[in-house]
């Protein structure tokens, strides 16, 4: 097989090891890359400069993409700036590649229509990078919304907090992709995840509003706050949704609570459980998973993506998939802008 990413940060990196952990020898890497910085980043971060990362990786490496794609690739991961994920997903798509971009799709829906058509004509496999999709927690706690213990549900409270300084200790936060506007940043499109998983437990949402912006000191030209309030609809009946996303909250926190007639249900990523309360028995019942590592989200997601490219099956999250967080994104920048609700199925 041979591989192509474009860009080499730390998502690229990331791809990079498990690309070579599950394929050694047989995968045969190129990289596009604009900065070619050389340092080589470990799982936690750090950066060792004494380390070139396409030496001891054997990469062949290209500063031109039509050069790169005239290698013939397989399979190509788009893990550059959000602004310049589409115009490599549908190059790499029009060269007959099976495409694996990072979430989100794009900044804007500008162009994805023209993607999901090479995607569709050309019959090329498109999946996004929503890897918390494979996380146990969240699995455990669709499985138990789908149980119905919980009864009619109520409501949904979820958060997403981190202190964006924190994100890449390696490098300035003011010069990273999720602190520009230019290349697509900001609280709501970096931390896209949880419009996705919330997607997949409640589907799309029937009107968003929201209220957020830049308002704290972190020295960058984006919002680092947004509050949203979306109305869903489940059993025919509405069910509001509340999210809370920020750049700012140190220890990180992130989880979800869903409360039913019947009882409530947590979901804590950090802590990495699931805690289920039926109304008629206060004792909790909690389920855990000590030492799961991290990066078993991106190989289990990685392993998918090559059995999709293989099997030709649909991912778990597909492009027309990808394209409905997106909308909720856009769809929360634009209430943000308007104070005004927005339908995001009316966004195009």
């Amino acid at each position: 097989m041979k591989a192509l990413i474009a860009g080499l940060g730390s998502i690229g990196q990331r791809h990079l090891r498990n690309l070579r952990a599950l394929l050694g020898n047989r995968v045969e890497i190129l990289a596009y890359r604009v900065r070619r910085q050389t340092h080589v980043l470990s799982p936690s971060m750090n950066s060792d400069a004494s380390r070139n990362v396409e030496k001891e990786y054997s990469i062949s490496v290209f500063d031109n993409l039509d050069s790169a794609l005239a290698e013939r690739p397989n399979v190509v991961f788009v893990c550059n700036p959000t602004s310049l994920h589409l115009q490599v997903a549908l190059a790499s798509v029009r060269a007959g590649c099976d495409v694996f971009i990072e979430k989100p799709v794009s900044n804007s829906l500008d162009g994805t229509c023209e993607l999901v058509r090479a995607a569709a004509d050309l019959n090329q496999i498109v999946m996004i990078g929503y890897q918390w999709r494979f996380h146990p927690c969240l699995r455990k706690f669709a499985d138990t919304l789908g149980s119905g213990i919980l009864g009619k549900l109520l409501a949904v409270r979820a958060t997403i907090g981190e202190y964006l300084p924190n994100w890449h200790p390696y490098e300035d936060y003011r010069q990273m992709y999720a602190s520009r506007s230019d290349q697509g940043g900001g609280v709501v499109l970096s931390q896209i995840h949880e419009c996705d998983y919330l997607y997949s437990l409640f589907g799309l949402p029937k009107q968003i509003y929201a209220i957020g912006g830049h308002w704290s000191e972190l020295e960058i030209d984006v919002e680092d706050t947004a509050s949203v309030l979306m109305e869903c609809r489940v059993d025919h009946r509405p069910l509001p949704i509340h999210l809370q996303q920020d750049y700012l909250q140190a220890p990180p926190t992130r989880n979800c609570e869903v409360v039913g007639d019947r009882g409530r249900a947590l979901m804590d990523l950090m802590a990495m459980k699931v805690v289920v309360i039926p109304r008629d028995n206060p004792i909790p019942e909690e389920v855990t998973f000590p030492g799961f590592e991290r990066n078993q989200l991106f190989i289990d997601q990685l392993c998918h993506f090559l059995d999709c490219v293989k099997t030709r099956k649909k991912p778990v999250v597909d492009l027309t998939d990808g394209l409905q967080s997106l909308r909720m994104a856009l769809a929360i920048k634009k209430s943000m802008e308007t104070h005004a609700p927005v339908d995001p199925a009316s966004l195009q």
